[in-house]
Parts: C-alpha cells; sequence; structure tokens
C-alpha cells in the first residue's frame, strides 16, 4: 500500500514516542523525521536502478553549427540506458532508427583521430573543453561519448540533412531520478512494495539520530525489507533467469535492475 509524507511521519513519531501531528510542520521534530524520510528514500533510489523510474527521455540539442553533434542530458538522469538516431538520407520519407553506441572518450578519440582533417567530410570543431575533435558531416552517426559526463558528443552527423544534431530525431531511455515535495500529500515515488523498507528504514534512522537509540526490531525489519527488494525491484518483468550451478534443473533469477544494457 502507498503512503503519504504525512502518514510515514506519522508512523514513525508513533514508534517513538512523538507528539501526535496533523501535518509535517506541525512541531520541529516531525519537520526532522519528514527530512529523514527524505534523505533515506534518494538513498534507496540511488543504490539500485528501479525498473519504475526507466523512462523515454529526449536529449537537447546545441542549436549551434559550432558543435553540430553536441546534445545534452537531464540533470535528472541517473543513467543513459540507449539511444537510438534517425538515420534517413536526404529525400527520404521513411524513418530509419538505428542505435547509436556508446564509446569510452578515449575510443572515441581513437577513432575519431584516424580520419583525416584535409578531406571536405571533416569538420575540424572544438569541444567546449576547448578539445579539438574530427567529425564526419555526410553521415548519421555512429559512436557517441562524453567528456563531463553531461554533454554527449556523437562523431558525425549528415549535413546534407541538417545542419546539426536534431532532438525529434532522437529516441533515448534513462534512469531518471524521482522529484519529491515536502508537504503533506506527496507519495513517494515508490512500487507499492517498497513503502514497508521506506518507513522501516526512516524509522531506524530517525530512532538514532534523534532518540539516540538503536530499534532492533526496525533494523531487523529494514535489512529484511532491502534484501528482499535487491532480488525483486520489477513489476511487469519476471526477472532474468540464471543458471544455478549449485542444483541440478533449477535457476535463479536474478533482478533485472542489475541488468547491463546494450
Amino acid at each position: 500500500m502507498k503512503l503519504t509524507l504525512l502518514d510515514i511521519v506519522q508512523d514513525i513519531l508513533n514508534d517513538m514516542d512523538g507528539d501526535e501531528v496533523n501535518s509535517i510542520d506541525d512541531t520541529f521534530e516531525s519537520t526532522q523525521v519528514a527530512q529523514i524520510v527524505k534523505t533515506c528514500f534518494f538513498e534507496m533510489m540511488s543504490n539500485r536502478n528501479w525498473p519504475h523510474l526507466r523512462r523515454s527521455i529526449g536529449l537537447v540539442a546545441s542549436g549551434n553549427a559550432a558543435y553540430p553533434t553536441h546534445m545534452s542530458i537531464q540533470e535528472d538522469v541517473k543513467e543513459l540506458c540507449f539511444i537510438n538516431y534517425n538515420k534517413a538520407k536526404s529525400g527520404e520519407t521513411r524513418r530509419v532508427y538505428q542505435a547509436v553506441r556508446w564509446v569510452e572518450p578515449d575510443d572515441f578519440l581513437r577513432v575519431t583521430n584516424n580520419r583525416n582533417s584535409d578531406k571536405d567530410d571533416v569538420d575540424v570543431i572544438q569541444d567546449y573543453t576547448g578539445v579539438e575533435l574530427l567529425i564526419l558531416n555526410n553521415t548519421a552517426p555512429t559512436y557517441f561519448t562524453s567528456f563531463d559526463d553531461k554533454n554527449l558528443v556523437f562523431d558525425s552527423y549528415d549535413k546534407t540533412v541538417d545542419s546539426t544534431l536534431q532532438q525529434s530525431k532522437v529516441q533515448a531511455q534513462a534512469y531518471v531520478m524521482p522529484t519529491w515535495e515536502s508537504v503533506d500529500d506527496h507519495v513517494p515515488d515508490l512500487p507499492s512494495e517498497a513503502f514497508s523498507a521506506l518507513v522501516e528504514e526512516a524509522k531506524r534512522t530517525a530512532m538514532f539520530k534523534l532518540k539516540q537509540v538503536v530499534d532492533g526490531v526496525a533494523s531487523l525489519k529494514a535489512d529484511r525489507q532491502q534484501r528482499w527488494l535487491s532480488r525483486k525491484a520489477f513489476s511487469v518483468e519476471g526477472g532474468i533467469q540464471y543458471p544455478n550451478y549449485g542444483r541440478r534443473g533449477a535457476s535463479s533469477r536474478r533482478d533485472t535492475t542489475f541488468r547491463k544494457d546494450y
């Protein structure tokens, strides 16, 4: 069952023998507990890639002919999963979405540095960092990288189609960090089965920070919930089946959260 922030704060205060409140802002203690819930929530969001946070995103194109193959991601993007780009050529009306592969920055430079800067199909541009890059101008992108974990650089573009890469031609998915509102009726962006883990983790933290007491029951429940969630963080997918070499004929189940995306 999903709970509001006020529900969670009231539950924790009840176990702490705190004052009854009708709003998270009623007492200094309730405000502290609400902040602890927020901190625990974002810790939970950061320690795994939750399937419900994977969604389609837009990339921000530079729109600047000086940076024809530069795009950027929004601040709330936790991890980029894949990028497809419409590689239709000039005069073609059919969409041709194909994957653009990630490469490490050193591999990206190794590939692009093999190009002849004297040829007409190679543009010499400067990255935002001032580093020169050799970019093809007669074909859609094949590879991309990032030198600062925010701005993406693609290896080519087709100037007969567009003067820069276009946001409208991108298909991309990423794990996106959720938003938070410190108001009574805010419902944390979690699957229903994860609320128990959030409550017990916040309860354990609040008891220690505000009361200097270790709540053994809350700690036991929090650990149990976190172990369970580490195995099950999906709703739609059934997880990936992996061989279990300890038992014949059996298979182990792994949370799709830890799947590597290609």
